[in-house]
């Protein structure tokens, strides 16, 4: 059992490595600061840092490896909020889709986990800006 669970979170890891690069690609196609950096070749495991700037010193950043997943939210190089696992992936998918939906409006008018932090528990922030 437990070497068929390693190796579907290697694919996890795989098909979550691939899907940064593609964000990455696609952002930065709308105009977006983002980069998406690769180690590893997949044979040992693999992994990723996605990195994508919100405007106004806000950034996120997504690492995944085969040690873990986390979500970093910064603004002016202070961390806002970290998240782990399946709440990292949560967050990604929520922001992507948002940053994917306002390409024609501008990055302030991106709203993130942080800037609801203080309305609303963590729990609680909407989905849609």
């Amino acid at each position: 059992m437990f070497p068929r669970l390693a190796e579907q979170y290697r694919a996890l890891v795989r098909d979550l490595v691939m899907s940064l690069q593609a964000l990455a690609s696609c952002l930065q196609k709308r105009g977006h600061v983002a980069t998406c950096y690769v180690c590893g070749d997949g044979s040992d495991g693999q992994g990723a840092s996605f990195v994508a700037e919100l405007g106004d010193n806000h950034m996120v950043r997504f690492l995944v490896s085969d040690f873990g997943i986390s979500w970093i939210e910064s603004r002016d190089g202070h961390e806002l909020v970290k998240l782990e696992g399946a709440e990292a992936i949560q967050e990604l998918h929520r922001v992507a889709a948002i940053l994917q939906s306002t390409a024609a409006a501008p990055k302030s008018a991106v709203r993130t986990t942080s800037d609801a932090a203080a309305a609303a528990p963590l729990g609680s922030i909407p989905e849609a800006a």
